[in-house]
């Protein structure tokens, strides 16, 4: 069978991840989406997204195809009923389609002539930006259990200090030292050739997966992941970061989702928290107006290629699109449009050439190149979001 993950009615919401990726490529837990999928269902997957991303992310359809919506995160019922599907048969969560048989010579899907199928377990589903850090803890201990069944953990060195050592698992390469894992309250996972340094705190939930460095001293609290290559300093709560992101000094980052390829500078901190300790409200691109969370904690949201200077200041609530550089003292307004340069005294915009060179250095540094097809797709989101910039 050919497994195809579609963006699905989300995708708006879920910018400015999505500028730069399907709604599948979004990590959260230990795990991306497609990751999850692919993990479960023993097949890789492609995926249907917006046309200026189909040349890296490609759709490949065949005779008979199953597509998924790539919003629901995977369980194993989920997976079994989505297997067992044949023609005319969907899954539905309510009035939402979760996945659909269909085939290459089907010109169009009318699902009154379905038979709909109700998954009626509790699933995780990632229709916001925020989702990803405050479901983070469910979705680190669905990957955890999914990763680690009938395996066994590298052995935990003896100068570390451990509470609830079985819920901690240690990939092979991995190196900690003279550190704290704490995960009483959630597993913790350290991925293939990932550092702990000296003196690192670490409560569960808490994953990082492969190459990922927590530098000498970090405080980390749950539930937190860091991707692949990413390194963090100082202090972290309940935050994402994709991959090829650092925080690499003191300062604080809290209830917060970073892209791939961001940088935040040494000192930053940001406010996850309201002084009179409102629901915080955040950008939509979705509806383009300040959105509410239902949330009383809300960090910052960053999309790809972001960096900041030295000492930031992020307000409650901050998002921040692709591809900006920010600096200067005092708080930034809380939603940066992609490609925005500057400040709290005011914005230019930060022009291609110039975010070419930077991200072919950024890159080369990790002896990857910067693709032809990732400056198209630059050059796209550049032009989708003009529209929230001064020009």
């Amino acid at each position: 069978m050919n497994y195809i993950l579609f963006d699905s009615d989300v995708r708006n919401a879920l910018l400015p991840f999505t500028y730069t990726r399907p709604v599948a490529d979004i990590r959260v837990g230990i795990l991306t989406i497609r990751e999850k999928w692919e993990n479960q269902l023993g097949l890789t997957t492609t995926t249907i997204t917006e046309e200026y991303l189909e040349e890296k992310y490609p759709m490949v359809e065949m005779e008979q195809n199953i597509l998924i919506n790539a919003s629901y995160i995977p369980t194993k019922k989920l997976v079994k009923k989505v297997k067992k599907l044949s023609e005319n048969e969907a899954i539905f969560k309510g009035d939402n389609v979760i996945a659909f048989y269909t085939t290459d010579t089907q010109e169009e899907v009318d699902f009154s002539s379905y038979k709909q199928i109700e998954f009626e377990e509790e699933i995780l589903q990632i229709k916001n930006t925020w989702d990803i850090f405050s479901l983070n803890e469910k979705a680190i201990q669905l990957d955890f259990e999914l990763l680690t069944e009938d395996r066994t953990s590298q052995e935990i060195p003896k100068d570390v200090h451990v509470i609830n050592k079985k819920n901690i698992f240690i990939e092979e390469g991995a190196a900690v030292l003279y550190s704290s894992l704490n995960a009483s309250e959630g597993p913790i996972y350290i991925g293939k050739d990932a550092q702990v340094l000296e003196g690192s705190l670490i409560r569960g939930p808490f994953a990082m997966c492969e190459n990922a460095v927590v530098k000498m001293g970090a405080k980390i609290y749950g539930a937190t992941t860091l991707g692949p290559f990413c390194k963090v300093a100082g202090e972290l709560n309940n935050s994402v970061l994709f991959g090829y992101t650092n925080k690499g000094h003191e300062g604080f980052l809290g209830n917060s989702v970073l892209g791939e390829w961001c940088n935040i500078g040494a000192d930053t901190n940001n406010s996850n928290l309201k002084n009179n300790y409102a629901e915080v409200k955040i950008w939509s691109y979705e509806t383009e107006r300040f959105a509410k969370t239902g949330l009383q904690f809300c960090g910052l949201i960053m999309g790809d290629h972001s960096k900041c200077g030295i000492n930031t200041m992020f307000n409650t609530g901050t998002v921040v699109g692709v591809s900006a550089n920010i600096y200067g003292s005092g708080f930034p307004r809380n939603f940066i449009p992609s490609f925005s340069w500057g400040g709290a005294s005011g914005f230019t915009t930060y022009q291609l050439p110039k975010v070419f060179e930077v991200a072919e250095v950024v890159l080369k540094r990790r002896s990857l190149a910067f693709e032809e097809q990732d400056k198209k797709i630059l050059e796209k989101v550049f032009e989708l979001s003009s529209q929230y910039r001064k020009e």
